[in-house]
C-alpha cells in the first residue's frame, strides 16, 4: 500500500475514533453520544485455578477501512473483540478467547462489481467478520499480535455457507500500532489507538454454490498482496473480581 494512502485511511479511522470517545467522556457526566457500549457479558469463562484479581477481560471496539483483493471498504461496521489475559497457575501466560461481533458491511459496487451495482437488491453483497479460531494479543512494542478472520459473503443470490477464510485457510491479520496511544479515561480505563496491517493474503471465497467463481472475480481473489486494514480503536478492561458474579 502507498504511505499516503494508508495515512489517509489512518487519519479517517482517528477521527471517527475521536468520534466514538464522545461516549466515554458522556459517563463523566454529560449524557453520552452515540457509539460503543462496553459490554463486558462475552468474557469468557478463567482458566481452573486462575487469580480472578490477577486476569482482565479487555474489550476493544473499532472501524475502519479494509481492502479484500480490489475491493476497499471505505468504513466497515464496528466490531467488538473480546478476549481475557492473565498468568497462569505455573506462572505462564495465559489468554482465553471471547468473542468478535460486528454487522454486516456493503461491499461497493455489489456482485456485479460496476458503478452502482450495489443498488439492485438482488446483486447485493457484504461481507461479515467471524472468528477464524486462533489469537494472540499479547503485544511486544508495536506489534500487537495477531487474530484470525473468516468473511462470511452475505447477498440474496449466495448461500450461507460463502466464506471466505474457511476451513484451516483463515485470514492471518497481525497488527502493528500506528502512531502513539492515548489514555481517554482513568476510569474507567480507555485507551485509544490506531493499528493496521498491509501484509496478509485472503484465499478465494468457498461455498458460495454457482456464483463462485463470479464473486472471486469480483473481489480479486486469491489475493497474495494488496489486502490491507487500518483500524481506530477503543479498549477498556476489567479485572474478573470487578466483574459481576454469573
Amino acid at each position: 500500500m502507498q504511505t499516503h494512502t494508508f495515512l489517509r485511511r489512518a487519519a479517517a479511522g482517528l477521527a471517527v475514533a475521536a468520534a466514538l470517545t464522545l461516549t466515554v467522556a458522556g459517563s463523566a457526566g454529560a449524557a453520552p453520544a452515540p457509539g460503543p457500549s462496553y459490554d463486558f457479558s462475552d468474557c469468557p469463562a478463567l482458566p481452573a485455578g486462575a487469580d480472578a484479581a490477577r486476569w482482565k477481560c479487555e474489550v476493544m471496539t473499532a472501524t475502519g477501512s479494509l481492502t479484500l483483493g480490489n475491493r476497499t471498504l471505505p468504513e466497515f461496521a464496528p466490531m467488538t473483540v473480546t478476549h481475557a489475559e492473565g498468568p497462569m497457575p505455573d506462572g505462564s501466560r495465559g489468554q482465553v478467547w471471547g468473542a468478535l461481533r460486528s454487522a454486516p458491511t456493503a461491499v461497493p459496487g455489489g456482485l456485479s462489481g460496476s458503478p452502482g451495482g450495489d443498488r439492485s437488491p438482488a446483486l447485493g453483497l457484504s461481507v461479515q467478520p467471524e472468528y477464524g479460531g486462533r489469537s494472540d494479543f499479547y503485544t511486544v512494542g508495536d506489534d500487537m499480535g495477531l487474530f484470525t478472520v473468516r468473511y462470511r459473503a452475505l447477498g440474496p443470490l449466495l448461500p450461507r455457507g460463502c466464506v471466505i477464510g474457511a476451513g484451516e485457510t483463515p485470514v492471518e491479520i497481525r497488527l502493528k500500532r500506528v502512531g502513539p496511544s492515548e489514555r481517554v479515561s482513568k476510569n474507567p480505563p480507555v485507551i485509544k489507538f490506531a493499528a493496521a496491517d498491509d501484509t496478509f493474503a485472503v484465499p478465494a471465497a468457498e461455498g458460495c454454490g454457482p456464483l463462485g467463481r463470479v464473486l472471486n472475480d469480483r473481489l480479486g481473489l486469491p489475493a497474495q498482496t494488496g489486502n490491507a486494514i487500518t483500524l481506530a480503536a477503543l479498549y477498556t478492561y476489567r479485572t474478573y473480581d470487578q466483574l459481576p458474579p454469573r
